[in-house]
């Protein structure tokens, strides 16, 4: 009965079955709860609001976090029902140690702080902040989410040669750009860390307009940066573009069951 009773929790919490009425219901349930979570979390940071609506606050705070423990002793509970987690003590400890077991475990923490009673009210601030990271837990639940963790895990190689070119240009960018107006704004420019925050703005396109060069060779060297910036931060777009469309693609030509007989079609 036990064993049964893992496994049913198991095939709701790990959506192995598509067509599971049962596990659908309290898929979406949960992600609805997680969004929930995060208008409450943003409407909680307006202080009127806070202050009228302080016990419906904490009683959503209260029952999310239930819900949320619940879920995550359900798939402790369940876990060795996966090979790959089948010993009951050292099968559950790997599994905890999973990504996603850690983000479902970093859900439920932050709730905890006020049920033991922390005082210190910027720590305690801090960590209900933290409530934002339950929106990762959409990644167990949404294609979406999951769809984008693809791309972005087969694209990484050419992602991080596009990061270390940029990160270059950022760090050339920032010491030109000190040894051009640190005479002239050494209040501006007083080293090449502080520079970096113009280097970020003017690769970007951003322009603050908070720190500009006023010397020739310093406006020069920004036209210049602003002018590549507008290619080198295409690149990155261009890369997940691609791969968002290889991932359709596959995903098209991929074999699909028929909705009337069942058979897999090409």
């Amino acid at each position: 009965m036990a064993t049964s009773r893992k496994v049913r929790t198991f095939q709701i919490l790990g959506g192995t079955k598509a067509k599971d009425p049962l596990a659908n219901k309290i898929n979406s349930g949960i992600c609805a709860l997680i969004l929930l979570n995060m208008l409450a979390i943003v409407l909680g940071t307006v202080q009127g609001f806070a202050d009228a609506n302080a016990p419906l606050l904490w009683g959503f705070e209260l029952f999310s976090l239930g819900v949320f423990s619940v879920e995550y002793l359900a798939r402790l509970w369940a876990c060795p029902v996966d090979p790959r987690y089948r010993h009951p003590i050292w099968g559950r400890l790997r599994f905890a140690l999973t990504p996603m077991a850690l983000v479902d475990l970093i859900a439920i923490l932050p709730g905890l702080l006020p049920v033991f009673g922390t005082t210190d009210t910027r720590f305690l601030r801090m960590f209900r902040l933290a409530r934002m990271l339950r929106i990762l837990k959409l990644g167990r639940y949404s294609e979406s989410v999951r769809i984008l963790a693809k791309v972005l895990l087969k694209k990484k190689e050419e992602l991080a040669v596009t990061l270390f070119v940029l990160g270059i240009s950022l760090m050339v960018a920032s010491t030109g750009m000190y040894y051009l107006e640190e005479s002239a704004q050494p209040e501006t420019f007083p080293n090449i860390p502080a520079a970096m925050w113009w280097g970020i703005a003017t690769l970007t396109t951003v322009g603050y307009g908070d720190v500009y060069p006023v010397t020739v060779g310093g406006k020069f060297l920004a036209a210049l940066i602003a002018t590549l910036g507008i290619g080198m931060f295409a690149l990155p777009a261009g890369i997940l573009g691609s791969g968002f469309m290889e991932e359709f693609q596959r995903r098209k030509e991929q074999p699909r069951p028929c909705p009337h007989c069942g058979k897999m079609l090409s």
